[in-house]
């Protein structure tokens, strides 16, 4: 535990665990099918240097680290469906994180790394839903979850609401992230991450309550 840290996003880092969402090539890499509309705001925010960052600092504070994936795009999966929602449906006409493809491979920088859980894939916007996330959680002891990925007002928002539905403390890394405007992004932290996230902060502000628990440790 931190001195002085209250309930903040390391009280125990034990009981901490990183979600980074959805770091595939399709979203992270300049040559991804989503990058160009991801590009302006994350370059604005410095959103890969910023994952590199916290990615770094939670490993060396050995810190759980737990990949959220999106379900990898499959030819003819949606055909039977009655009411893909609109997000995965637009998501299946690009063929986004194709399984097998380049786009659905892990960002080299982000590849999962020995000691790293990976939930199973979720299928719209929330890394809990019919997904294994919760277990894994559970079975680790975590009440704690920081989150990271893309994107902001999506798959983060989402997966962070859940979370405070099943009872975790939330934190969300503002400049960890990305999104399509940065309407979306004051949105995502501003006006609707308040009412469901304990802690909204930014990357300096992670990496110093990691550095700062790594000093009370050594």
């Amino acid at each position: 535990m931190i001195a002085g840290a209250g309930d903040g996003p390391i009280h125990d880092i034990k009981r901490t665990a990183l979600l980074f969402v959805d770091p595939y090539n399709d979203f992270l890499a300049p040559e991804g099918k989503l990058w160009p509309m991801v590009a302006e705001v994350a370059t604005a925010v410095g959103t890969l240097d910023n994952l590199r960052l916290v990615t770094a600092a939670v490993r060396q504070a050995q810190m759980q680290i737990v990949i959220v994936p999106h379900h990898r795009w499959r030819p003819g999966e949606l055909d039977a469906w009655d009411h893909p929602s609109p997000y995965m449906a637009g998501g299946y006409q690009m063929q986004i994180f194709a399984a097998g493809e380049w786009g659905g491979e892990w960002h080299p920088d982000f590849a999962p790394q020995p000691g790293d859980l990976i939930a199973t894939e979720h299928w719209v916007s929330s890394g809990f839903a019919n997904t294994n996330l919760d277990t894994l959680l559970k079975q680790k002891g975590i009440t704690h979850v920081v989150l990271i990925g893309l994107i902001a007002n999506t798959c983060i928002e989402s997966t962070g609401k859940y979370a405070v539905e099943l009872g975790y403390h939330v934190t969300l890394v503002r400049d960890a992230t990305a999104a399509a405007s940065a309407e979306a992004m004051h949105c995502a932290h501003d006006i609707n991450g308040p009412t469901f996230a304990h802690a909204v902060i930014t990357t300096t502000e992670l990496v110093a309550a990691l550095a700062t628990f790594s000093e009370l440790a050594a």
